[in-house]
């Protein structure tokens, strides 16, 4: 029976776990068992969550807009009977300037298992009505496409997405190309006209979460590799001039896995300054790690280690108004449950300590934590899981309170 409640979601004003007193909350009404929470900010700072929630045998997409008192009332999308739905890879809601927003979901094929397709709406009126869907992809493959990043790509809408479509072709392993992964890029008019589409790497790990980074000498998308010897690194790929450049690796790291981690990077910008963080566990090490750019991406320095115990990746990570970041990630405990920590860097590779922002019952309970930032303070979003019920949480806490050691 699908059970539908009050879902609270809650905007924490004040210390994590201390300072209630400074505390507010808000409660928006959702579906239990609401999963998939996404963040997108628009070029004015607005700050949206995104989120799919059951409805009857299908699912809605829903959001709701961070104002000063909290999240604003929920907004529904569309509504769907054959979507897919999954934990690793989940819908978004873009703002790509005041009035022309962007979303996508994931629409299951008749082939079933992970052929699915993408499924993007514009809105014109900031998110009121909602444009009848349309496909970005063309290939008809019985095949995955997913893991979508949304930009603005001037007046227009931009994206990336894995794409799935030589994996109809027989698997050879003396040559994965043939078969494997690839990252794929277009542009779209508000009309939806397609304006350009692009081959970005024609080899990438399978089910990576990708991002994307305006700088002030274009875009730059983040992605994880995979090379014919399965070393799955992370990359950076610039549009220059119109024009996809072949990808770079951030950091040498050398993480050897036969298998796709589930663990993509992030990366955020401004100007010409880009930072990326990401998950590896090259040579058995888990780690967290982050790399500055001061040249739009060209060119990184080497990686600062954000955190190295314990960690089970899933990274996010948003950047603050005096360039340092603030990364979260999920972390095991020894007593068998999972944390949600956070610690913001600086460029000069000042760190704060470790800060716990929740915990869960198991390490499956979360997931992909979400930051964004509200007057500079960082806006953390998560799913948890509380007695078999999943459960949309979120908590902002003030940039001071990561006070950077000198």
């Amino acid at each position: 029976m699908n059970k539908i409640s009050y879902l609270t979601i809650l905007l924490l004003f004040g210390l994590v776990a201390c300072q209630t007193e400074q505390s507010t909350t808000t409660t928006l009404s959702a579906a239990a068992d609401s999963m998939g929470p996404n963040l997108g900010t628009g070029p004015d700072g607005t700050v949206v969550l995104s989120w799919m929630e059951p409805d009857g045998e299908g699912h809605v997409l829903r959001y709701s807009v961070l104002a000063s008192s909290g999240w604003g009332a929920a907004q529904t999308v569309v509504r769907g009977d054959n979507w897919f739905v999954n934990w690793a890879d989940f819908p978004s809601v873009v703002p790509l300037s005041g009035s022309l927003w962007a979303a996508h979901w994931l629409q299951s094929q008749p082939a079933g298992g992970y052929a699915y397709d993408v499924m993007i709406s514009l809105s014109e009126d900031g998110g009121e009505t909602w444009s009848e869907p349309f496909m970005p992809h063309t290939d008809g493959t019985p095949t995955e496409h997913g893991f979508v990043t949304l930009y603005a790509d001037g007046d227009d809408l931009g994206l990336i997405w894995l794409d799935g479509r030589k994996m109809v072709n027989e698997f050879d392993m003396n040559d994965v190309t043939a078969s494997g992964m690839t990252l794929r890029a277009a542009t779209f008019s508000k009309d939806q006209l397609p304006i350009r589409e692009s081959l970005v790497d024609d080899l990438i790990c399978d089910c990576c979460q990708t991002d994307i980074a305006l700088t002030g000498l274009g875009p730059v998308a983040a992605y994880r590799n995979r090379t014919t010897e399965e070393v799955r690194d992370i990359y950076v790929a610039r549009r220059v001039f119109g024009e996809w450049q072949d990808g770079v690796r951030v950091s040498a790291d050398d993480w050897k896995i036969p298998a796709c981690p589930v663990n993509g990077p992030i990366i955020r910008a401004r100007d010409d300054t880009v930072v990326v963080a990401w998950f590896t566990a090259a040579n058995d090490q888990t780690m967290v790690k982050a790399a500055w750019s001061a040249d739009g991406g060209q060119t990184f320095g080497e990686p600062i280690v954000v955190n190295e115990e314990a960690t089970l990746g899933h990274i996010g990570m948003e950047m603050m108004d005096d360039g340092s970041v603030v990364v979260v990630w999920h972390r095991r405990e020894q007593n068998g449950k999972a944390s949600l920590v956070a610690r913001r860097v600086a460029a000069d590779r000042r760190t704060s300590d470790v800060s716990s922002i929740a915990e869960a019952a198991n390490v499956f309970a979360f997931s992909v934590p979400q930051i964004a930032k509200s007057n500079d303070d960082p806006v953390f979003v998560w799913t948890n899981a509380v007695n078999d019920t999943l459960s949309i949480e979120s908590i902002q806490v003030p940039l001071d309170s990561f006070v950077l050691n000198r």
